[in-house]
């Protein structure tokens, strides 16, 4: 329950502190005497988006603060333990406006952030207003109204999970649709291209062998003259016969020469070993250069084959191989593509099927609520002089979506036998305030703790119907806290407490503040909304009859 306001130095508010009480709380005033800042301040407090300045001229800020209430099982509880805050029988809210638009929010003196005060608003008060009734008359809303009245949270979570996984296996499809799509469309390349390769197998590094040998060969017969002629120069006739002779000669005279050729004898035997490796070698690359004389010409159309390739796929002939690797792979996805394809499309069926089910609890529990919410619309609106208006739910098919696949659509006939239709349309203005009390009314019902606020309810109707909305605000305000701003008499004489709101202007400067009433200061507040600026006996002898009941 709302216990306090304190506001200071907002729009044309200078300082104002109010308590309310349970019951119905009433607020009048002559029109533009400030009853719409009250509201705008408990707003700003609350964390709702309203005006973008509020602070007072000459001020360098402004703050607002707000004191409530709170059994032990109230909502705002889980709100302040969500967000780190010790349980308490009150909550202080405060936030503060500076002059340049910087805004500070305080819950219980700790600073916290708009968030929290809009979550902790939403389990404190609830606000039926000019601005409101968009909200109530906007059809796109209806369905989360109605949702919030079946209390459908856990299935409409259901729902919107299963939408989601629908959508995922949905694009998990057409990607797979696309991706066999295009590897159809280069198939008869893909397939040519692999006859080819493994045609001709490349391997890595073969380019450059082939390469090698090629310049080998072509070169051979000049170099194999060349190398016979080194060959026989370290033969038997050359330098190895000449070290076999000097060697025996040498052995045969060593014991005689007392040690000194055995150096020379040794390094004679290490090139002779140095020699035979020569002969060796020179040997072996002289194999080489013996081939078949069409060798160089199938490693020639061998190199260019290869080159080819690699020109015509754009790849270094080293990557051939990986290439082919590639093209192995597209083509084992276009041959198991059309498997995979058929297993992603009977996922999108399961999904469609989870998500159908879904929808469809999701719709049965909206249907049930929407009967008892238009029987619930039924037994408020009697009360309020409209018990031949018929209030229905309207529930069609809409296309699916995440909050299932249901059209939501609040309607009215005022008159019996007259066609249905939106509130804003059929209604009159008198009428329309009388629906949407109703309706606030019923949505509101199961909302413990719940502050209800009515800024001009009775705009549009008057004299015995004005007197049993005002009967009606009085019989919700007796389990509950209720504010009403209105301009109403019949309504006003029914408060349990009564606040008139003052403009006043002093040295040049107009403020807005809030005077509590006494009995005979009600009658004369009470006459004043009956006859005017002046208060006349009669007026007042009316006012007197209204009080009483």
């Amino acid at each position: 329950m709302l216990r306090g306001l304190d506001i200071r130095n907002m729009l044309i508010i200078d300082r104002l502190e109010l308590e309310f009480q349970p019951g119905l709380n009433v607020l009048t005033g002559e029109t533009g005497a400030g009853k719409s800042i009250l509201l705008d301040a408990l707003g700003f407090v609350l964390g709702w988006r309203g005006r973008a300045e509020l602070v007072r001229a000459g001020a360098d800020q402004g703050e607002v603060t707000a004191w409530f209430d709170l059994t032990a099982d109230h909502p705002a509880q889980a709100v302040l333990q969500d967000a780190g805050f010790d349980p308490s029988d009150e909550l202080l809210l405060r936030r503060v406006n500076t002059k340049d638009g910087r805004k500070t929010a305080y819950v219980n003196d700790r600073r916290t952030s708009g968030e929290i005060l809009r979550a902790l608003s939403d389990t404190l008060v609830e606000l039926h207003g000019q601005h409101d009734d968009r909200g109530l008359l906007n059809a796109r809303g209806h369905r989360a109204l109605l949702d919030d009245y079946a209390n459908a949270g856990p299935e409409l979570e259901t729902c919107k999970i299963a939408w989601r996984a629908l959508s995922d296996a949905k694009a998990h499809v057409t990607a797979a649709e696309a991706k066999l799509n295009e590897v159809r469309a280069e198939e008869d390349f893909l397939r040519h291209a692999m006859q080819e390769l493994d045609a001709l197998d490349p391997q890595p590094g073969e380019e450059q062998t082939l390469d090698t040998r090629r310049r080998l060969m072509q070169g051979a017969e000049r170099i194999r003259e060349d190398v016979s002629k080194a060959l026989k120069a370290l033969g038997n006739d050359g330098a190895d016969g000449a070290m076999q002779d000097a060697s025996r000669w040498l052995e045969d005279v060593v014991d005689q020469a007392e040690g000194a050729l055995e150096q020379p004898l040794a390094a004679l035997e290490r090139a002779a070993l140095e020699l035979s490796e020569a002969q060796h070698g020179v040997e072996s690359f002289l194999d080489t250069l013996s081939f078949n004389p069409h060798e160089l010409e199938d490693a020639e159309e061998r190199l260019f084959a290869i080159r080819g390739l690699a020109r015509k796929h754009n790849v270094q002939p080293d990557d051939l191989g990986e290439f082919a690797q590639e093209m192995r792979d597209k083509l084992a996805a276009l041959d198991g593509g059309a498997d995979d394809l058929k297993a992603l499309q009977q996922a999108v069926q399961a999904a469609q099927d989870a998500f159908d089910q879904a929808a469809n609890m999701l719709s049965k529990k909206r249907k049930l609520a929407a009967a008892g919410l238009d029987k619930a619309m039924a037994a408020e609106l009697a009360p309020l002089k409209m018990e031949r208006a018929v209030f229905e739910t309207q529930i069609e098919p809409a296309p699916p979506s995440l909050d299932g696949h249901d059209h939501v659509a609040f309607t009215v006939a005022t008159n019996p036998g007259a066609p249905a239709g939106p509130l804003d349309k059929i209604a009159s203005g008198g009428e329309l305030s009388r629906f949407l009390l109703a309706l606030k009314v019923c949505l509101t019902s199961d909302t413990d703790g719940l502050t209800l606020i009515f800024d001009e309810i009775d705009r549009g109707v008057g004299g015995a119907t004005a007197d049993a909305v005002g009967r009606r605000l009085g019989e919700i305000a007796k389990t509950g806290q209720v504010l009403v701003v209105t301009h109403s008499p019949q309504v006003a004489a029914l408060g349990h407490h009564h606040w008139r709101v003052e403009k006043r202007v002093q040295e040049n400067m107009t403020t807005s503040t809030v005077v509590p009433l006494n009995a005979d200061e009600r009658v004369d507040e009470i006459a004043r909304m009956l006859s005017g600026d002046t208060i006349t006996d009669q007026a007042r002898g009316a006012a007197r009859a209204l009080l009483a009941g």
